[in-house]
């Protein structure tokens, strides 16, 4: 019998190492690999940015442990800046959770898109869910970019790897600032709050694919300061709700174009 003509079942016998047992064993060095992929750009700016929202929170009154746990459990800075500014408004609570809520809406399409390119063949869906905490503006961006050229079971590992490791980056960043940004000067420690608008603009322009993504942001920038005046403590709400609306009807209107 020729080699070409033996047996897979013979192969399987002889070689143990299956194709899912190697495909285990390399699970570790992609978490390690995710781990490294945190050492970039976005993930520099997004560390600047809570840099900024240290500051946000200080300011407020919200203390140390109480923004690193908002942080952590949260994991989505405009909603972690619409309760800090809720709670520095005097909001009540429902109104507090509603616009944290609505916030967060916008979170479902981007999940939806994530998805597919982390889900292998036998992904259970515990770790989906689990993952899923992990989703937000710079892990998203992220995994569009990086896990489709992967193998489809290296994507898992490699974006826990890097999501935790850029979450404890984080968290910690924010308790260190926290503490440490009342010694800084006021004009340095405004600047450090400025990255967080400045990170938002960044990362919609970045990921904005289609008109009516860049319309409302700029609709989001011309009505930001008219419902400040209007109506302090619900201006993000009200923005997004009728600049969101904007952008949505003429996205429709330039289609039937």
């Amino acid at each position: 019998m020729r080699l070409h003509e033996t047996p897979s079942c013979f192969i399987e016998f002889v070689m143990p190492h299956t194709a899912n047992q190697e495909q285990e064993h390399s699970a570790p060095r992609w978490f390690l690999r995710g781990m490294a992929g945190v050492v970039s750009i976005p993930a520099f700016i997004l560390l600047s940015a809570y840099v900024g929202f240290a500051g946000l929170a200080r300011e407020a009154g919200i203390s140390a442990s109480e923004a690193a746990f908002m942080t952590g459990f949260m994991w989505a800075l405009p909603n972690q800046v619409v309760l800090v500014g809720a709670m520095s408004g005097g909001v009540s609570m429902l109104t507090a959770a509603i616009a944290v809520s609505l916030s967060g809406v916008r979170l479902m399409p981007m999940i939806v898109a994530w998805v597919p390119n982390v889900r292998g063949p036998r992904t259970p869906l515990w770790k989906l869910l689990l993952l899923s905490h992990f989703v937000a503006v710079t892990s998203w961006v992220v995994s569009m970019m990086r896990l489709p050229h992967l193998p489809t079971t290296a994507r898992v590992p490699y974006f826990f790897g890097f999501a935790v490791t850029l979450a404890t980056a984080v968290v910690t960043v924010t308790a260190v600032a926290h503490s440490a940004i009342g010694a800084l000067p006021l004009m340095i420690a405004g600047a450090l709050a400025f990255l967080t608008p400045v990170y938002f603009l960044i990362s919609i322009f970045q990921t904005a694919s289609v008109w009516s993504d860049r319309a409302a942001m700029i609709f989001g920038l011309a009505l930001g300061p008219v419902f400040f005046l209007l109506a302090p403590g619900l201006d993000l709400l009200w923005t997004g709700v009728v600049g969101g609306t904007a952008a949505y009807l003429g996205g429709r209107w330039r289609r039937r174009a």
